[in-house]
């Protein structure tokens, strides 16, 4: 049941893009076709789940200090690898998305669940994680894609709708258009689980994953702050 719940919290309770409001940049760039949204979304969530696995493997040697750098770097080879098999397989899609499919590198969806999950957990409910979370990513970049597309382009997965046609919405394709239909989503999901979204009820130390760290500081930083106020 544990399991079943982390696969399944990234669906909906816990979208990284209409939840925790994650990814947002790629999500209003690649919403515009289905198709993108679709490729898009199977690359993150590949990357993902690689990403966590092996970050979960190595959790206990890499140091703390340098986490960061390092999740990037595994991350980044993950990314690489997927960027090859598209260029290789699938080199329309890989035109098709561009730089946005280099930026999955600093997709703040896959250092965050880095962070926050792979970090803490094995190596099975990491990818799990990666799993749901990349699901639920490409569920909200296909439910922004088909909006926009069908109105805004009287098209789906770039096949026509012949009785759309003289009723376009232009503006949905735009950037704008893509902030609206991004607002009404994340509204609709809030609706939906209706305050059973995690929330942050404060801002302080406790649940940050950085906060061991910061306490091992806090003696040199409070030396320094109080020579300065002198």
């Amino acid at each position: 049941m544990k399991k079943l719940k982390i696969l399944t919290n990234g669906l909906l309770k816990e979208n990284p893009v209409l939840v925790l409001v994650l990814g947002t940049c790629p999500t209003l760039a690649m919403s515009v076709s289905v198709i993108n949204a679709i490729a898009m979304g199977l690359a993150a969530t590949a990357v993902l789940i690689c990403s966590n696995a092996v970050i979960s493997l190595l959790r206990k040697i890499i140091p703390d200090t340098v986490r960061i750098p390092c999740y990037i770097v595994v991350i980044a080879g993950f990314v690489t690898l997927v960027q090859m098999l598209m260029e290789a397989y699938l080199p329309d899609l890989y035109e098709m998305l561009g730089v946005y499919l280099a930026l999955i590198v600093v997709n703040c969806i896959i250092l965050g669940r880095a962070e926050m999950f792979a970090n803490k957990h094995n190596v099975l409910e990491s990818a799990l994680d990666g799993l749901g979370m990349g699901i639920g990513f490409t569920l909200a970049l296909i439910a922004m894609a088909t909006v926009r597309e069908v109105l805004g382009n009287a098209s789906f997965a770039g096949m026509k709708i012949g009785f759309l046609q003289n009723f376009r919405i232009p503006i949905l394709t735009a950037p704008p258009g893509g902030f609206l239909v991004f607002g009404i989503l994340i509204a609709l999901v809030a609706y939906l689980t209706r305050g059973k979204a995690p929330q942050r009820k404060s801002f302080d130390c406790e649940g940050c994953p950085s906060a061991a760290f910061c306490r091992k500081e806090q003696g040199a930083c409070g030396i320094a702050n109080e020579t300065e106020a002198k």
